[in-house]
């Protein structure tokens, strides 16, 4: 039969598919140029830290660039990771797993965070994923989508565009907690560090803040120029002198056609240089990186700074790694703040990463505060960066007067100052500093009363109350002693163990439980009334049996320290929370309190019966204050937390000095001469500052002579004689006691490596190891400390050990 031309068949042409992405046996067709695709993928395991070949398909030929955040698959699952290269050819000779998608075509990755992140996880024994995890922000999908604001042309002042001036760019709201109005807005002090008068904004406008300093200028001047200037800067009191002086430093630079990026501790910080930001670089031309911002305006803003919109970034440790291009200034505001150390893997130093990324292209670097820490000095007597530092005429015209309250000759005056905690020396100081503004009271303990102890025995108060919660209790073939099943069980010290434990609390301390006049808490009113009552869950009388057991060796008790939260509260446990109002002395029986440890809310209530017609305003971990007014106010602040006060504080009392220099710490003396200085830079010109220290101690002389240089000097040179950081490089190994000792018996260690320990670090079992070695020998050090991290995540060993390389807890 015939077939007619409506059945006629069609052309093969006519039915062939259309050209497929994949070639003949299911393979996608690879881009046509550079198809291979190098991925860092997230993964947490040390042996996986480089990068991975996947083939770049046709259809993401246009969006898979460099520094894109894709999706692949990766042992089996879907990952997310960063495209860092493309590349011809690959070395791996068997067939490559494409990629699955491109998350997004925003380049976040740029080339030069991608080679400092590389760098930091190589310092620091970590991986690449941890240090970009905190390099790169979470992807905000609706933030990113958003049309980029158009620039305006480029002002007189700067080179190149800036953003446009739209409302949620300026200043006002760029983010930071600002200070209030009349306050937080003020210009800068002047190159004296006088405080801020209103009305005369054109004074202090006309003089640089660097004026004060013989290489201030220059330093200027390099900036403008282009060059690559390091410096170490010791500031002259003042409050808000330092914020007008950094942002003097990044307007050179951004006047040089470079960008700056600018680490503060928190956020009190970033409000007061955002503000000074704003009034000497105009409306929108930075931008404020902050924690408190949200998901989607940090994600906004640091688009803005990867776009190129703002050359200029201001924030805490998150900004280190900001992405601004042409990079030319790196600052860090009081780095011996702990604030700048990473709590994340593998817990950079804000000061490291951004000595790093200066290294790496050719920036300037500034290392700013009143104190000076050993590691800036280090970097003085390396050669790496050079001191700016005022004259002393200058230095005495501008600080406090200090006077420590532990002299001989005020001991002779009055006797009770040995035993009390506010000795009349302080005491004239807060009542004539009142006459004229406010006064500041620095407390180094937060809290009401943190801690007790029994008056009649001064053993420790301890919470004798049995855990909110056990594990199941099997049955045994016989009974356990008490002693051997509070190990098996709970971990928890025995009562006399825990007592010795607290037990050193008490050396040292002046007057310890006493208020202003020396009254325990007796006489304070705060006496336990002496119930033989039990409480509902405690064993009779309150006293716990040996061992840490309940009656009978039923229950463990929790042992937590006990507290007060107000005058007319019951002690409390820290552990467990927990009320025990019939608390009782397990050593003696009896049932009356003192204070150990006096906090900031105790202080203030003393204070202010002490003075009831002066309003007292307190700063700390339940609420910081920014800004204080210019009107008579006692203001009882923890170390960190201080407001700034309108004019300067008329005078301050440093509190309780042997809390902070009494600490198992081996950076206590600078981070005590770091708090105080930071507290007596917020007072007026010759002000009186009043230290309860003794005026024999380091810390007390150098805060006395307003000396930080000598005491850093002098700090560096005891630890290169101990062999302590900085002089040499140390790391910590932490972990269970078993897989610690492997893993130091494991690794391949520098020659000249020194291994201490491992020690106990707690009951549950934990020991730490440290190793040092010479600060050549860093670098190997660390690759040897990966090498053997990565043997034991191949090798799933359940135990983890946490490595950190020059942690600042290292006694």
């Amino acid at each position: 039969m015939t077939p007619s031309s409506d059945d006629a068949l069609l052309p093969l042409e006519a039915v062939r598919p259309a050209a497929s992405s994949k070639d003949t046996k299911g393979a996608p067709v690879p881009a046509p140029e550079n198809p291979v695709a190098r991925v860092v993928v997230d993964s947490p395991l040390p042996h996986l830290d480089r990068p991975f070949d996947y083939l770049i398909p046709r259809t993401m030929h246009e969006t898979a660039e460099p520094g894109v955040r894709v999706r692949v698959r990766f042992a089996g699952k879907l990952v997310d990771g960063f495209l860092l290269e493309r590349v011809p050819e690959s070395e791996h000779e068997g067939r490559l797993t494409p990629l699955e998608r491109v998350v997004s075509p925003e380049r976040v990755l740029t080339p030069e965070i991608a080679g400092l992140a590389r760098a930091v996880a190589d310092r620091y024994a970590g991986t690449l994923t941890d240090v970009l995890r905190l390099a790169v922000p979470p992807r905000h999908a609706k933030a990113e989508s958003e049309p980029p604001k158009t620039d305006p042309p480029p002002d007189s002042r700067g080179q190149g565009p800036g953003p446009s001036p739209h409302p949620s760019a300026a200043p006002s709201t760029s983010g930071a907690p600002h200070p209030p109005s009349g306050s937080g807005a003020a210009p800068a002090s002047s190159a004296a560090g006088a405080a801020y008068v209103p009305g005369d904004g054109g004074a202090a406008q006309a003089v640089s803040a660097w004026d004060a300093y013989p290489t201030g200028p220059s330093f200027l001047d390099a900036l403008r120029d282009g060059r690559a200037p390091r410096a170490v800067w010791s500031a002259l009191p003042g409050a808000r002198g330092w914020a007008g002086a950094v942002a003097e430093a990044v307007r050179a630079t951004l006047d040089g056609g470079r960008g700056a990026v600018v680490v503060v501790p928190d956020g009190k910080d970033v409000a007061l240089a955002d503000a000074e930001f704003g009034r000497l670089l105009g409306p929108g031309r930075h931008v404020a990186l902050t924690a408190d911002l949200g998901p989607a305006e940090r994600y906004r803003r640091w688009l803005r700074v990867l776009r190129g919109q703002v050359r200029a970034v201001v924030g805490t440790r998150a900004a280190m790694f900001a992405p601004v291009a042409e990079l030319g200034l790196v600052a860090i505001w009081d780095d011996g703040d702990d604030l700048h150390a990473e709590r994340l893997a593998p817990y950079p130093h804000a000061r490291e990463v951004l000595g790093l990324r200066a290294h790496r292209t050719g920036a300037g670097m500034l290392i700013g505060g009143y104190a000076r820490t050993a590691e800036a000095t280090q970097l003085i007597v390396s050669g790496w960066a050079r001191p700016i530092v005022a004259a002393r005429t200058t230095i005495r015209t501008l600080a406090p007067r200090v006077r420590p309250a532990g002299e001989d000759a005020e001991l002779a005056k009055d006797q009770a100052a040995r035993l009390a905690r506010l000795p009349s020396i302080a005491w004239r100081a807060l009542r004539l500093g009142l006459e004229s503004g406010p006064v500041l009271v620095q407390v180094p303990r937060r809290g009401y009363l943190p801690a007790l102890a029994c008056q009649h025995c001064r053993a420790p108060a301890r919470c004798v109350l049995p855990p909110t919660r056990t594990g199941p209790r099997h049955p045994e073939p016989a009974p356990a002693p008490a002693h051997s099943a509070s190990s098996a069980h709970t971990g928890a010290l025995p009562a006399g163990q825990a007592q010795i434990a607290l037990g050193n609390s008490e050396q040292g301390l002046p007057g310890a439980g006493s208020g202003l006049q020396g009254e325990g808490l007796h006489g304070a009113g705060l006496t336990r009334a002496e119930s033989p009552g039990q409480g509902s869950q405690g064993p009779p009388g309150g006293q716990a049996p040996p061992g840490g057991w309940g009656p009978g060796g039923q229950e463990p008790l929790c042992h937590g320290p006990l507290a007060l939260r107000g005058g007319h509260a019951a002690p409390y446990c820290r552990w467990c929370g927990r009320v025990d109002a019939d608390w009782r002395c397990s050593s003696c029986g009896s049932p009356r309190l003192r204070a150990v440890v006096t906090g900031a809310r105790r202080t203030a209530e003393e204070l202010g019966r002490a003075f009831p017609s002066v309003p007292v305003r307190t700063s700390g971990r339940d609420g910081v204050l920014a800004t204080v007014p210019a009107g008579r106010a006692l203001v009882v602040a923890t170390p960190g937390a201080e407001p700034v006060a309108e004019g300067g504080y008329a005078a301050a009392v440093l509190l309780d000095g042997w809390a902070l220099l009494g600490r198992a710490d081996l950076r206590a003396a600078e981070e005590t001469l770091r708090r105080w200085m930071n507290a007596a830079a917020l007072l007026r010109p010759a002000a009186e500052l009043v230290v309860l220290g003794d005026a024999a101690l380091p810390s007390v002389q150098a805060l006395l002579r307003w000396d930080p240089v000598t005491h850093a000097e002098r700090e560096l040179g005891d630890r290169a004689e101990l062999g302590f950081p900085p002089a040499v490089r140390m790391a910590t190994l932490t972990g269970a006691a078993a897989a610690v000792r492997q893993m130091l018996d494991e690794m391949r260690l520098p020659p000249d490596a020194q291994v201490l320990g491992p020690v106990p670090v707690d009951e549950s079992g934990q020991e730490r190891a440290m190793i040092r070695v010479r600060r050549a020998g860093g670098a190997a050090l660390s690759a040897a400390l990966k090498g053997a991290s990565g043997v034991r995540a191949a090798r799933k060993t359940p135990d983890v050990v946490r490595v950190s390389v020059d942690p600042l807890d290292l006694i």
